[in-house]
């Protein structure tokens, strides 16, 4: 399955969550019922991927995590704020490069309709 019929899944699965729950709650709450929409519509979801720095020889745990990555090919970070910021940008084009990754989602679900809180994110490799 290509990146992008695995972020069309994405989408339409975050669309259903959106539905179901609406805006206001935790970010963790939107990840666990994504998470659970993606695999019901199979496809491969791990969740809090921790996300080594690697700096010369140096391998630091920084405590970087990402939400959902899901088939091995697409970072999604989920948010539930007033808007994107620029650091929500940087972070998930951070996390493609940290994993050489092509493909991120920015997902806000604090929205009154999810199709605007998408963001594509395409790291150039």
């Amino acid at each position: 399955m290509t990146e992008n019929e695995i972020s069309s899944i994405i989408i339409g699965s975050a669309i259903e969550v959106h539905k179901q729950l609406g805006p206001g709650l935790l970010e963790s709450s939107y990840e666990i019922c994504l998470a659970y929409e993606l695999r019901l519509r199979g496809l491969e979801v791990e969740t809090q991927i921790a996300l080594p720095v690697i700096y010369k020889d140096l391998n630091l745990e920084a405590g970087h995590r990402i939400d959902i990555l899901v088939n091995k090919k697409v970072i999604i970070e989920i948010k539930s704020v007033d808007g994107f910021l620029d650091i929500h940008l940087a972070q998930i084009l951070t996390y493609l490069k940290l994993s050489d990754l092509r493909l991120g989602l920015l997902l806000n679900f604090n929205v009154p309709k999810m199709t605007d809180g998408l963001k594509r994110v395409v790291n150039k490799l």
